[in-house]
């Protein structure tokens, strides 16, 4: 068996797996490490939750989205009753400044807008919005401002690699311009990509992080 035909197993096997996702209507190929996912799903959060099970496997180097939503006629949603759900949830969410962000719905899609101080707080609003029945697609265009910037941000991203064991920090590769950082290396899974990006974000007054770690060949 070749190695996309093993990934293309495990992807789907893990779809199969995975409670949020219907994968009978979920097709999946495999190309040099590449997978799409084609298809349709029932909700925006069942799309999104695909896509972090094809990630999730073994040497997986990217995942393409062909998946559409196709929404039930009973759970359509007008757009205006969405905006007013997606207002409330912001303001309840502790993590979220609501008072910053905006929200934009046309069709079913989701357009967030504003300035936050974090990026974790971008990325908690994205995921309230995920969560609305009726929703097709969400566009963050929510921008992070630097409020912060340490004195070495290269060192802070270092320690938090060391003290994670899920990651091997001295296979990575850290360069700082200004507020952005470039993380450039090899590993041995996605999740761990996963782990060395988040832990980049985390620094205060990072803008910008452009991932270039790739998978290291068996």
């Amino acid at each position: 068996m070749s190695e996309d035909m093993r990934l293309q197993q495990w992807v789907s096997d893990e779809l199969a797996f995975e409670p949020k996702v219907d994968a009978a209507h979920i097709g999946v190929s495999v190309r040099d490490g590449v997978v799409t996912l084609s298809g349709r799903v029932n909700s925006y959060a069942e799309k999104f939750a695909a896509e972090e099970a094809a990630r999730r496997i073994k040497g997986v180097t990217a995942v393409a989205q062909e998946l559409e939503v196709h929404l039930p006629s009973d759970k359509k949603t007008d757009d205006g009753e969405i905006a007013e759900r997606l207002v409330r949830i912001l303001h309840w969410d502790a993590l979220v400044p609501h008072d910053r962000i905006t929200v934009k719905v046309e069709r079913g899609y989701v357009t967030l807008g504003g300035e936050v101080e974090w990026h974790y707080q971008r990325t908690e609003a994205e995921a309230d919005a995920r969560k609305l029945s009726g929703v097709k697609s969400v566009i963050n265009d929510i921008h992070v401002r630097s409020v912060i910037r340490p004195a070495n941000v290269e060192a802070r991203i270092r320690q938090a690699l060391e003290r994670n064991a899920a990651t091997e920090a001295d296979r990575v590769s850290v360069a700082v311009t200004g507020t952005k950082i470039t993380l450039t290396g090899k590993v041995n899974a996605w999740t761990e990509c996963e782990t060395i990006e988040r832990a980049a974000w985390s620094v205060p007054g990072v803008t910008e992080v452009d991932d270039r770690i790739g998978l290291a060949r068996p």
